[in-house]
């Protein structure tokens, strides 16, 4: 599902609500997350998951076409860890 998708779903099922309104929701929604993640705070939502930032240390790589040594700077990157209900959904429980 993409975002567009997800805004159309929401939009149906509250018709009482324009599909602006829907829109704005959604995309502050992503934002607060977005801003929350770039403070480095934890945002976990009830049943779903977690939103995390992990820091990778600075480390020698290869470049996979010729197999030279690349030196790959310290960098932040997203993690996500489902919650038990999505898992147990997925798992068919």
């Amino acid at each position: 599902m993409i975002r567009s998708e997800l805004i159309q779903k929401l939009a149906d099922e509250n018709p009482h609500l324009y599909q602006r309104d829907v829109e704005k929701i959604v995309n502050t929604i992503f934002e607060e997350i977005i801003e929350a993640m770039a403070r480095g705070d934890r945002v976990e939502l009830r049943g779903f998951g977690a939103f995390s930032v992990k820091k990778r240390d600075q480390r020698i790589g290869r470049n996979p076409r010729t197999g030279e040594a690349v030196e790959v700077e310290e960098k932040h990157v997203p993690f996500f860890k489902t919650g038990k209900l999505l898992r147990d959904r997925l798992n068919g429980n």
